[in-house]
């Protein structure tokens, strides 16, 4: 397993600690130092597979976040002479480190470079940092940064996946959409971009993980996906999650949003939000429907005999999160 080995546990604690002294720090530098180590601290996980594609993947992430950490500590310190420009160049240094549109150029490129496992830090962990930042320089000004940025993300997150073959660059784009609704709640209510957050890395851990267990990173893989209805199902029900499909664990985050957004009359947002929701739903189906339509006689007979009762267990304990909601439904 890569988190079990030693150099991977020691990278992940300080990866962590670094978000963590990001976030509870009081000053910008020190916001820099844990975001700076954030950043080395994720460089040798991504270079953990010795190979040149990992190496370029290593250096791609490296000059994207020095170019956005150098420009947040230049408008920091241009804090001290004005307040309005310096706030909009920090909000867009922040929007480059956490991968939103305009600013997500690299996102997908990065993603498809690396394991599944890395691609769920990438989307989840990394995020943290710069969010919360962002939420504490929230402004009249960066407010505006923050609700174009929300739109331009939702578009380039539901109409990027259409045409998408590679599961990795269609999990980013994914994350991108997700980003404009976890932007959107900053904009209203904190609360509301914790829970959003919390469930999405639920919903995106089950998905990664079914994935990763099997090694697919193409569309044409599920042909080889196993002949078996658990493992369908669970795949089935957390791409539906990720998608916010009513009643599972993802549509509660955005039903949340829906009624906050409608009662703060942000319908034009809203609607941007929901309709390319809407589209990021279509290529989940396409994935689901080739997993239940594609299957391989021989590679689903070698498939029986290596099936265990701890992967059939691991299963059903990936799915109980994404079927809480149903279950509290069917109590009343």
């Amino acid at each position: 397993m890569f988190l079990l080995n030693p150099s991977s546990m020691l990278f992940m604690f300080t990866l962590i600690l670094g978000t963590v002294i990001t976030i509870s720090s009081p000053t910008w530098f020190v916001s820099w130092l844990g975001l700076e180590l954030n950043t080395l601290s994720f460089i040798p996980l991504i270079m953990h597979h010795k190979n040149s594609i990992s190496s370029q993947a290593a250096l791609k992430y490296f000059l994207i976040q020095a170019l956005s950490s150098a420009t947040l500590m230049a408008s920091a310190a241009m804090m001290l002479l004005s307040t309005a420009s310096p706030q909009i160049m920090i909000s867009l240094s922040l929007l480059l480190k956490m991968g939103a549109a305009p600013l997500h150029f690299w996102l997908p490129p990065i993603m498809q470079s690396l394991p599944w496992i890395q691609c769920l830090i990438l989307m989840t962990i990394q995020k943290i940092a710069p969010m919360a930042l962002m939420s504490y320089i929230l402004s009249p000004v960066t407010s505006k940064v923050l609700m174009m940025a929300s739109i331009v993300s939702a578009l380039v997150g539901g109409i990027g996946g259409l045409n998408q073959t590679l599961l990795r660059k269609i999990m980013a784009f994914s994350s991108i959409n997700h980003m404009a609704w976890m932007l959107a709640a900053l904009y209203m209510e904190k609360s509301l971009w914790l829970n959003y957050f919390l469930i999405y890395s639920i919903v995106s851990s089950s998905v990664v993980i079914l994935m990763n267990m099997n090694q697919i990173f193409h569309l044409k893989q599920l042909f080889f996906i196993p002949n078996n209805q658990m493992y369908k199902v669970s795949t089935l029900l957390s791409l539906f999650s990720l998608g916010g499909l009513p009643p599972l664990l993802g549509f509660i985050p955005k039903m949340m949003m829906t009624t906050f957004m409608a009662k703060n009359m942000l319908i034009l947002w809203l609607l941007t939000l929901m309709m390319t929701a809407l589209l990021t739903l279509f290529y989940y189906t396409r994935i689901s429907i080739m997993s239940f339509m594609l299957t391989m006689p021989k590679y689903t007979m070698n498939f029986k005999e290596n099936l265990n009762q701890k992967s059939t267990s691991f299963l059903i304990i990936n799915m109980i999160p994404i079927f809480s909601p149903l279950i509290v439904l069917i109590q009343f």
